[in-house]
């Protein structure tokens, strides 16, 4: 009877053991979905992802690009090709999910623990390229503004760079903390475009495809007036502006598959190693 009670524990004991050595074989829980092979993990709790080039392509350090808006729905299937050239060209594209943040403070700390997490943890280039797409570049170029030395290039697809045009003072206010009031009352701080003098000052290379009859991101607020920072600061050849004509906020292909600005995005990021 003993025989038999240590032979029935033994096998429970065994059963236990092989769903424990099941459980911790279990995949990763994917936080993102991707349109690319990669990795997807929390940061600070928050949504982050790597898309990664093929085994053969990697490199220490690994250039990459920060990408933005990283949201549920970003980066889409519009984007595919341009990151599939990213990719074969060895260059990883990285992001993080910081909500409708517009620039604000709390978004740009959410990015750079993203970048201390890739840079101290992962052996990623110090310097990576930034791609910011529509509000995206409210995103990218508030975080290059605080973090100029930390930047390879900037490019942008329609790029959002004056908030009170996208997504105006009532809808960002609330990402800084601010009354629409007291937001307006600091926009020479907090708004992108005020501070964009430091891009210039810093001679960090501009590239964007933007149309000239957008409603929802007027190309002379935000990227024109880019340009004519640039220009006023002395380095006008480091600023590129494609003007796509006829072209609004939309999904225009010619948006997606811009090989000056893939290329642009390539080699500012290899470029940083």
């Amino acid at each position: 009877m003993h025989g038999r009670r240590a032979f029935l524990l033994a096998g429970l004991v065994l059963v236990f053991n092989s769903t424990l050595c099941a459980q911790d074989q279990d995949p990763p829980k994917v936080v993102k979905q991707l349109i690319l092979p990669g990795e997807s993990f929390l940061v600070e709790g928050r949504a982050a992802f790597v898309m990664l080039p093929p085994e053969s392509l990697r490199r220490s350090p690994q250039p990459w690009i920060m990408y933005a808006p990283t949201l549920p729905a970003y980066p889409d299937i519009h984007e595919k090709w341009m990151h599939e050239q990213f990719l074969n060209a060895g260059i990883a594209v990285a992001g993080i999910d910081i909500g409708e943040a517009y620039g604000s403070p709390n978004g740009r700390r959410l990015m750079t623990a993203l970048y201390d997490e890739l840079v101290q943890h992962r052996d990623y280039a110090a310097k990576p390229a930034l791609l910011g797409r529509s509000r995206g570049g409210l995103w990218v170029s508030s975080w290059a503004i605080e973090h100029p030395d930390r930047v390879a290039a900037i490019g942008g697809i329609y790029p959002v760079f004056d908030l009170t045009t996208y997504p105006g003072l009532n809808r960002a206010a609330p990402a800084y903390e601010l009354s629409a009031e007291q937001l307006q009352q600091t926009l020479t701080q907090h708004n992108p475009i005020e501070q964009a003098h430091v891009l210039a000052e810093h001679r960090i290379p501009v590239n964007i495809i933007h149309g000239d009859v957008d409603s929802v991101v007027p190309l002379d607020r935000n990227s024109l007036r880019l340009k004519q920072i640039y220009e006023a600061n002395g380095q006008a050849k480091l600023m590129q502006l494609t003007v796509a004509e006829g072209q609004g906020h939309n999904y225009w292909e010619g948006f997606f598959h811009c090989q000056p600005l893939v290329n642009f995005l390539i080699e500012s990021a290899r470029g940083s190693n």
